[in-house]
């Protein structure tokens, strides 16, 4: 007979052990004559944010306009300030990038 292992049991998890700061950013590309032009631009942003900050990234809206594009991210820590904090970074990057002019933002904590 197999000797069977003790259950163990799952932890809840403690309300206030994770922090997830959501940040939307809505950007408008002046320059962009085309799609191409502005799958340029926002690939470009999208990895210098990535490369700075330890953030998900991902286009999320505006696709299919040349001079507009919605991009969405996330960070995970367990120290709410310090997500504040780096999402706060990310937008005073987008906003001294001279290709691309912030038009809107909305920043959540869950």
């Amino acid at each position: 007979m197999i000797d069977q292992l003790p259950l163990t049991r799952r932890r809840e998890p403690e309300s206030d052990c994770m922090t997830v700061g959501i940040l939307q950013i809505e950007i408008a590309i002046a320059d962009a004559a085309s799609l191409k032009d502005k799958r340029r631009v926002v690939l470009s942003l999208k990895d210098r944010i990535a490369h700075h900050h330890n953030v998900s990234i991902a286009e999320v809206g505006a696709l299919d306009e040349h001079r507009r594009s919605i991009l969405g991210m996330a960070m995970v820590s367990n120290d709410k300030r310090y997500v504040e904090g780096g999402l706060s970074r990310i937008l005073d990057l987008v906003r001294l990038t001279p290709s691309v002019s912030l038009t809107d933002f909305q920043m959540e904590f869950l």
